[in-house]
C-alpha cells in the first residue's frame, strides 16, 4: 500500500533523465614529459534532441492530465495526477512500452498512446468508473460504481459498497470547532483501530493509509471553515491489485468542496494540429469544426493556407478549400456496411512523432457516435475505415476529464457517419467524386492558428 499510493500524496518534482543527454569531453592535447592538463568534461545537448520530460513538457496540460490518468489506470503510474511532468512519469511510460515488448523510450507514439488510451478505458468500464456529485454533502468525487454498486445515506454522509463488503467507499461530514488538518489527522489515527503505515499533512489536506482490522484503507481529508469532508476507501488485501489502481484515480478525483459545475472544456491552444479529408479535386477538405474554431489562419502543410467555406454546428463539420493545388488524391467517400470495427487514419501531433508529420492508422470501435479508444491528438478530422476498407466516417476528439468521463458527458472522441459526412458536402455543391482507397495519402494535416 505504502508503494502504491505513497506517491499519491504529493506533487511529483520535473526531472529529465540524464541517459538522454549526449556529453562530449574536451581535453587539451600534451607533449612528451610534460604534466597532463586537467581535462575538461561540459555537458553538450545536440541541436534538436529532446529528452522525454521535454516532449511531456511540450504537450497541453489537459494531455499530460490524461497520459498520467490513464497510466495510473493500467498500473503503472502511481504518482499524483497533476499534469506535473516526473521522472516516474516518464518511467511509467518506459514500463507500459516495455509491457508491450517496445522500445522503451519515454514517449508514446501513436499506436502506443492508442493501445495505452484502450487499456485505461476497458479498466474504467471494468469497474464502473463515474464521477459523481454526492447529494448531501455536494462532494464530488470518482466512483467505481460496479465495485461498490449498493448505496446508502444518513445525515452523516453517503457509503457505497460491494454486495459482500469487500471493497467500501465512507464518504462523511462533520462539523469541528476550529479544525486543522493536524488535529483531524490525529483524530481519525486513533479510529476504529487503525494501524497507520503512512501519512502525510499539509495544510489544506491530509491523508492516511494503513490497515483497519483485517482491510487495508486509505483515508483522505480537509476541512473548510468548521466543515470537515472526509473520503475513507476501505477493501479486502485479497483485492488490492484492482482496487488500488481505482484509489488513485479516486483521490486525484476528490473534490471536497467543489467551485462550480463539472470542469468544461480546456483553453484553445494558440496553435492547433489535427486532420483534414481530401474530398474533391477542386481543394476542398472536410475536418472537425471545433479544430478550425476561431482560428485567424488555417495552414495545410504543402499546399498552403485554407478557407473556412462552411460549417455544420449540429455535426461540428467544416469544410476548408485550398486554391490551385495539384496532387491531391480525394477519398473515395463510398459508404461501408455499418460495421462497428474501424481504422482510423490521422496525423498525429508533431509532438508525438519527434516533429514528423506522417500519416499513421489506430484501431477503433463506433458505439453509436461515440469512438473509442480516443485516438492520439492530431487526429480530429481523421478518415475512419471499416474493415472492408470502405469510408465509415470522420473522427473527432473532444476536451478530456481527468479519471474518466463525468455522468452525461461527452465521449473523449465522437463518430460522424459517412451518410452525415456526405450529406454535409452535398449540401454545399461539393461533388465528392474521389476515387481513392488509400486513406494515408488522402488525409492532411490541417494547423490552426489562433490569436
Amino acid at each position: 500500500m505504502r508503494t502504491a499510493l505513497s506517491a499519491t500524496l504529493l506533487v511529483a518534482s520535473i526531472a529529465c533523465p540524464a541517459s538522454d543527454t549526449a556529453f562530449a569531453q574536451l581535453q587539451a592535447p600534451t607533449t612528451a614529459g610534460s604534466k597532463p592538463k586537467p581535462v575538461t568534461t561540459t555537458a553538450i545537448r545536440p541541436p534538436g534532441v529532446q529528452t522525454p520530460a521535454d516532449t511531456a513538457n511540450a504537450m497541453a496540460q489537459a494531455e499530460r492530465l490524461a497520459l498520467q490518468s490513464d497510466l495510473a489506470w493500467v498500473g503503472e503510474y502511481n504518482g499524483a495526477i497533476t499534469g506535473d511532468v516526473s521522472e516516474r512519469m516518464v518511467n511509467a511510460i518506459k514500463e507500459f512500452q516495455k509491457s508491450r515488448g517496445g522500445r522503451q523510450t519515454g514517449v508514446l507514439n501513436p499506436q502506443e498512446r492508442s493501445a495505452l488510451a484502450e487499456t485505461a478505458q476497458r479498466r474504467r468500464e471494468s469497474v464502473g468508473w463515474k464521477i459523481v456529485a454526492d447529494a448531501g454533502t455536494g462532494v464530488r468525487l470518482g466512483i467505481p460504481t460496479k465495485l461498490v454498486p449498493q448505496q446508502t445515506s444518513d445525515a452523516n454522509g453517503t457509503k457505497w459498497s460491494s454486495p459482500t463488503g469487500t471493497v467500501q467507499v465512507v464518504l462523511t461530514r462533520r462539523k469541528d470547532a476550529s479544525p486543522t488538518t493536524a488535529k483531524l489527522a490525529e483524530q481519525e489515527k486513533k479510529a476504529n483501530g487503525r494501524t497507520v503505515d503512512y501519512n502525510v499533512v499539509k495544510p489544506d489536506f491530509f491523508v492516511l493509509s494503513g490497515l483497519q482490522g483485517l482491510k487495508k484503507f486509505y483515508l483522505r481529508g480537509t476541512f473548510k471553515g468548521d466543515e470537515v469532508r472526509i473520503m475513507t476507501i476501505l477493501y479486502d488485501q485479497a483485492v488490492e491489485n484492482t482496487v488500488e489502481p481505482v484509489v488513485i484515480a479516486m483521490s486525484s478525483a476528490f473534490t471536497p468542496f467543489p467551485a462550480g459545475p463539472l470542469p468544461g472544456p480546456p483553453p484553445r491552444k494558440t496553435v492547433e494540429y489535427g486532420t483534414g479529408i481530401v474530398v474533391a479535386e477542386d481543394g476542398s477538405i472536410v475536418t472537425d469544426r471545433q479544430l478550425v474554431d476561431a482560428c485567424v489562419a488555417i495552414a495545410i502543410p504543402g499546399f498552403g493556407n485554407a478557407d473556412r467555406v462552411a460549417e455544420d454546428k449540429e455535426r461540428d463539420l467544416a469544410l476548408l478549400r485550398i486554391y490551385g493545388a495539384r496532387g491531391l488524391k480525394p477519398l473515395n467517400l463510398a459508404g461501408g456496411t455499418g460495421k462497428t470495427a474501424v481504422e482510423l487514419t490521422g496525423i498525429a501531433d508533431p509532438q508525438s512523432q519527434g516533429g514528423g508529420n506522417a500519416a499513421s492508422s489506430v484501431r477503433a470501435s463506433v458505439n453509436g457516435a461515440d469512438l473509442a479508444p480516443a485516438p492520439a491528438v492530431g487526429f480530429s478530422g481523421a478518415a475512419a475505415m471499416d474493415t472492408d476498407g470502405k469510408f465509415a466516417g470522420l473522427a473527432q476528439l473532444k476536451p478530456v476529464l481527468v479519471a474518466g468521463p463525468a455522468n452525461g458527458a461527452p465521449s473523449q472522441a465522437a463518430f460522424v457517419p459517412a451518410e452525415a459526412v456526405r450529406d454535409f458536402l452535398k449540401a454545399n455543391n461539393v461533388a465528392a467524386s474521389g476515387t481513392s482507397t488509400d486513406a494515408k495519402a488522402s488525409v492532411v494535416r490541417v494547423i490552426c492558428v489562433r490569436k
